[in-house]
C-alpha cells in the first residue's frame, strides 16, 4: 500500500465512484421534482382548477374542519 501509484489509483477510483453516486442522486432528485410538478398540475396542462372545483374543495375542507372540531369537543358524529 506504500506504492504511490496504488494510492493514486485508489483515490481516482474513489473520485469516480463519488461522481457516479452524485450524478445518480441528482437524476433521482430531478425525477422526483418532475413527479411533484405533474402531481401539482393534475390535468397535465398546468391550468388552474375551475372555480367550481375550487368551491367544492373549499366545502370539503370546511366539512373536515367541522368534523375535527366536533371530535375535539367530544361530540363525535
Amino acid at each position: 500500500m506504500s506504492d504511490a501509484g496504488t494510492l493514486v489509483a485508489l483515490l481516482a477510483a474513489g473520485v469516480v465512484a463519488l461522481a457516479m453516486l452524485s450524478l445518480a442522486l441528482l437524476k433521482g432528485w430531478d425525477g422526483w421534482l418532475e413527479l411533484r410538478r405533474m402531481e401539482l398540475t393534475q390535468n397535465g396542462r398546468g391550468e388552474p382548477p375551475s372555480p367550481a372545483a375550487a368551491r367544492l374543495e373549499l366545502a370539503d375542507l370546511k366539512d373536515r374542519i367541522r368534523r375535527l372540531e366536533a371530535i375535539a369537543n367530544g361530540a363525535e358524529e
